[in-house]
């Protein structure tokens, strides 16, 4: 890797961070137009990832060696493409949308960020070990950051509803599968190549149900604003930042200056929403955050014992 001071690692620290807080705000406007503005978040989603997917689509034919055309060639690698862009893409969009509908930005960006979690447990039972001490350890501050967040440290009561708190967990599981399931292709194919085909394919399969030719909500400037937001910042340039940032600084650095983007996405929802966010929400989201940190530095670990082992 690059050293820190040269300007191709700083920018890709810039691009890694800046895509993390462009996600953060399209939770916010996503929240935005679901309140003030009456769109469905199924809507919302399919368009989403039928503009964006089909744009980084086009990226992905336009990037030199391009392998946009040769992921259609094998039968297991379409399967798998399927599966991914149904039960992946589509699935950690809509439940983190549905979850901001009934809740806020904030909240539910913070309790996706639980997902890292459901991945230590899942390789855990796959590779038949039991966590380590630094695991243990990030279960038990993500416990502890999602109590707080949710009950305002009352045994008695919730701040947010039983169904919030479901689709809340149900997108951090989500959001577990479409970080492990598409590994195997992305080693044959580019980033952009992959999530674009999945973003498309999975906006078009959503379509179907939420039929978006249909025009719903109250449609003015600030409702433009924000639906191009989503669209432009808030994914494409989002997903190409990050992208193109993961190659100069590695995967598990980048992840680690991601986890900007629940900060990003309280603090909008905060000041642009007036949502109330007290003193035990940014205590809980701490702790949450500190468990990406833990985990995203125990895989780096982890890695480079592998990595000199193999020497």
């Amino acid at each position: 890797m690059p050293r820190l001071t040269s300007s191709k690692t700083v920018s890709g620290f810039i691009m890694a961070i800046s895509s993390a807080i462009f996600w953060g705000i399209s939770g916010t406007c996503a929240q935005f137009l679901f309140e003030q503005k009456q769109l469905n978040p199924a809507w919302l989603v399919s368009w989403r990832l039928m503009l964006a997917g089909g744009l980084l689509v086009g990226i992905a034919f336009l990037q030199k060696n391009s392998d946009a055309a040769a992921i259609w060639k094998k039968p297991k690698d379409i399967l798998q493409l399927l599966v991914f862009a149904v039960l992946g893409m589509v699935t950690v969009q809509y439940t983190y949308f549905y979850s901001i509908d009934l809740s806020n930005a904030a909240t539910a960006t913070v309790l996706q960020y639980t997902g890292p979690m459901f991945v230590v447990a899942f390789y855990a039972i796959k590779n038949r070990r039991w966590p380590i001490m630094l695991e243990y350890a990030s279960l038990f501050l993500a416990i502890g950051g999602t109590f707080l967040l949710v009950t305002h440290g009352s045994f008695s009561s919730l701040v947010i509803s039983e169904k919030a708190l479901l689709w809340g967990f149900l997108s951090a599981v989500a959001l577990a599968f479409y970080t492990i399931y598409p590994v195997v292709l992305l080693r044959k194919y580019s980033a952009a190549t992959v999530t674009g085909w999945a973003m498309l394919i999975g906006g078009l399969v959503l379509s179907v149900w939420t039929q978006p030719w249909e025009v719903i909500g109250v449609w003015d400037i600030g409702t433009w604003s924000a639906f191009l937001y989503i669209i432009l910042f808030g994914t494409l340039i989002a997903f190409y930042s990050f992208l193109t940032a993961v190659p100069v600084i590695g995967a598990q650095t980048a992840s680690l200056l991601c986890s900007v983007e629940p900060l990003a996405a309280a603090a909008v929802a905060v000041i642009w929403l007036n949502v109330p966010f007290g003193g035990l929400d940014w205590l809980g989201t701490l702790f949450i955050l500190i468990t990406v940190v833990l985990l995203t530095l125990g895989a780096k670990k982890e890695g480079a014992k592998k990595l000199e082992k193999s020497h």
